[in-house]
């Protein structure tokens, strides 16, 4: 049992089921834009990037803080992570490398639009972390509590929408096109993602108010969070896809598995006035990443 449990604190402590959701939402994605899947070189590639990114944060912090779960979990194992985070940064820079010998002159000839919509957002989860130039100017957008669930919001859907394409078109020497299928799907992950993020300030809200990080449930308080912001979003969600799913003229099974994931969030929202452990935000909230992409690729694949 002790074996058991001290594999899922790694899978989650760990990140690594960051990596998972990202794979499945990738392919979830995939589907929905009518795109192949990609090479599995891809996959690796967006597991390892996703682990490193939200791993960084973690493996940096000197601090240890016995009443953190998390944060102990690093100091206990800070050298595997370290050797971890190597091995992946091995890989995505060595995927890179590849994609780059082999594809060079489809490269090149990528229009610059397509090269800006992809360099903003690794520029958003750099601005996330924070960076100075000199000692007068210096940027960290994760300090702008209100402005962080964004942010990784529009990050994640870069990762899952936007970069699958990309990544094929180059490979397959074809061009990318924004769509209205595209940025509507984008709008719905990035949203999504954003109410995801908007809980999980939930779980720092004591840290965040000592901190002076003015997160929504710290200038407006847990109530209002939950029922003013969180639950109008999931409505809003929901409400927007059914609107397209019958324009569209979805099968009945298809509407059913993309709404599932739309109910579970609004029940996980409304049931967010109870303190949770690490765990459970780990495990259940970021949980409704994997099975929203499970119920879409479903309902793509047989309906």
């Amino acid at each position: 049992m002790q074996t058991r449990f001290a594999f899922v604190k790694t899978v989650f402590f760990g990140n690594y089921f960051y990596g998972i959701c990202a794979v499945a939402l990738s392919v979830e994605a995939a589907l929905q834009q009518h795109y192949p899947l990609n090479d599995w070189l891809y996959y690796v590639a967006c597991f390892s990037a996703t682990v490193v990114f939200y791993t960084k944060a973690y493996i940096a912090d000197n601090k240890i803080f016995p009443a953190n779960a998390r944060a102990g979990w690093y100091a206990q194992h800070r050298y595997a992570v370290s050797i971890s985070q190597l091995i992946l940064t091995i890989l995505v820079i060595g995927i890179a490398l590849y994609l780059l010998l082999y594809n060079l002159k489809n490269i090149s000839q990528t229009p610059v639009l397509t090269w800006f919509v992809a360099a903003s957002f690794p520029l958003a989860g750099i601005g996330y972390y924070g960076f100075s130039v000199g000692k007068k100017f210096s940027v960290n957008l994760r300090n702008a509590g209100w402005l962080k669930p964004f942010l990784i919001g529009f990050v994640w859907g870069g990762l899952v929408n936007v970069y699958p394409v990309i990544y094929y078109n180059i490979v397959h020497r074809t061009t990318f096109q924004i769509e209205p299928l595209n940025v509507w799907l984008f709008l719905k992950n990035f949203m999504f993602i954003t109410v995801l993020c908007i809980m999980f300030d939930i779980k720092d809200y004591a840290t965040d108010y000592n901190l002076k990080l003015k997160t929504f449930v710290v200038r407006v308080g847990l109530r209002k969070t939950i029922f003013l912001i969180l639950l109008p979003l999931c409505v809003l969600g929901l409400g927007s896809f059914l609107v397209y799913g019958f324009i569209h003229h979805f099968h009945p099974m298809k509407m059913i598995f993309n709404t599932i994931p739309f109910i579970l969030l609004i029940t996980v929202a409304y049931s967010m006035h109870q303190r949770k452990s690490i765990l459970y935000y780990l495990a259940i909230i970021d949980g409704l990443m994997l099975i929203k992409a499970i119920c879409g690729s479903i309902a793509m694949i047989y309906f």
